[in-house]
């Protein structure tokens, strides 16, 4: 069987090598000269099993509205004309509900394990080498409030049997021995030993070099124009160069995924939300973090990547822009200054963002459309990377006719039918 794969991120990469395994004849297209270069470039490096949870959940409205009074704000609306625009934000507002909360978050943790195993399972068989450390996240308090309400999310991981760690100062410095140096700036944390830390960039390049000598081909520097009905089917996809065919297609294009749909009348509700990160080398090692810290004050990530230091955060919902702003660079500045003072150079740092393609209800979209030769993985929002291997496993399978190791059938487009 030949399958086309649109999108050469971190989600079409994995995909490729997992239907490549299979023994299929896998294609890829992307109009980018190389793999993982847009959304998958410079996410924050995190890969959080034990934090896949849903933006919408009860009282996120409210936290919503005191997020964006604040200075270093987590979260950025930019009001636009956008039909689109509105339609996701109410759409995620229903969502903010008890209810909907355990409903997402259960089909989030079922693929967030799923994916564990599977990235476990896929360094064994190939020996990818990609900045990797298997060192946990921490969750760092600055405030008592915030320590006093983690109740809620430890009932969360106890009921999805995520391990973790309540961690008073001593414990957090035990974690990430830097932080010994600002002792002061917080109260406590919780930790997830089981997460990991990754070049999501250098996986989808190392991957995608894999995937060549598997006999994949890419096809990089190619604009997908649209898909092409044939028969009340998928019969080729249009691009500059030419229309592309093959017995299944498989759409994972992030963020664009929708604006290739609609004409087919298809509906999905996925939403760029817009993510920045700075990269800064380390300029001492004994002042840099070790893994992942989580500073909850601002909702930033900085992770340890070999001999540099991420910093990721910000949710800016204002459309396909992909403008860098300096206010949000400073909030990062200011989060990774504040707690890391020696730990790398600013002055050397460098500001990028991505575009996350966001679901209301958090989770992504893989499965079956209505057409029997177009297959979805898609929408994964913050967790791209967390997810890129049990989705391009699962989505292997599915599009093969494989029976999936895990439930899917409500993680397909058809839940929105609902």
């Amino acid at each position: 069987m030949k399958v086309l794969v649109l999108g050469a991120g971190v989600v079409g990469v994995t995909s490729a090598y997992y239907l490549a395994r299979a023994g299929h004849e896998v294609e890829v297209v992307d109009r980018q000269q190389g793999a993982g270069l847009e959304t998958s470039f410079a996410n924050a490096g995190q890969v959080s099993f034990g934090y896949s949870s849903p933006w919408a959940g009860p009282g996120v409205p409210l936290k919503a509205i005191t997020w964006m009074t604040q200075k270093h704000s987590p979260l950025v609306v930019r009001p636009r004309l956008d039909p689109a625009q509105w339609s996701w934000l109410w759409q995620m507002l229903r969502n903010c509900t008890d209810k909907a909360y355990q409903i997402n978050k259960s089909r989030m943790v079922r693929v967030a394990d799923y994916s564990r195993n599977a990235l476990a399972d896929l360094r064994a068989e190939t020996g990818i080498e990609y900045d990797h450390r298997e060192r946990g996240t921490l969750q760092l308090f600055r405030t008592q409030k915030q320590l006093d309400h983690v109740g809620g999310d430890l009932r969360v991981l106890e009921k999805y049997g995520v391990p973790f760690e309540v961690l008073d100062p001593a414990g957090c410095v035990a974690a990430e021995p830097a932080l010994a140096r600002v002792r002061d700036k917080f109260v406590g944390g919780l930790r997830l030993p089981e997460d990991e830390t990754g070049d999501a960039h250098l996986f989808t390049q190392r991957l995608a070099a894999l995937c060549a000598g598997m006999g994949v081909t890419f096809r990089y520097g190619v604009a997908i124009e649209r898909l092409m009905l044939e028969g009340g089917d998928i019969g080729g996809v249009v691009t500059d160069a030419g229309v592309l065919t093959a017995d299944r297609y498989l759409l994972a294009l992030g963020s664009y995924s929708p604006t290739l749909l609609a004409p087919l009348g298809l509906k999905l509700p996925v939403y760029p939300v817009k993510g920045y990160s700075l990269t800064l080398p380390v300029v001492d090692d004994a002042a840099a973090p070790v893994s992942t810290v989580m500073d909850e004050t601002y909702k930033i990530a900085i992770t340890r990547l070999g001999d540099r230091i991420r910093v990721g955060g910000t949710a800016e919902i204002a459309g396909y822009d992909t403008r860098l702003h300096d206010e949000r660079r400073e909030t990062l500045l200011h989060s990774v200054m504040d707690l890391y003072p020696q730990g790398g150079d600013p002055a050397r740092a460098i500001f990028w963002c991505g575009l996350r393609p966001m679901t209301p209800d958090g989770t992504p979209v893989i499965g079956p459309t209505k057409f029997p030769r177009l297959f979805l993985n898609t929408g994964h929002g913050t967790l791209g990377w967390t997810m890129s291997c049990g989705s391009g496993r699962l989505a292997a399978d599915l599009v093969t006719g494989q029976r999936p190791n895990i439930e899917h059938e409500d993680l397909a487009l058809s839940r929105y039918a609902a």
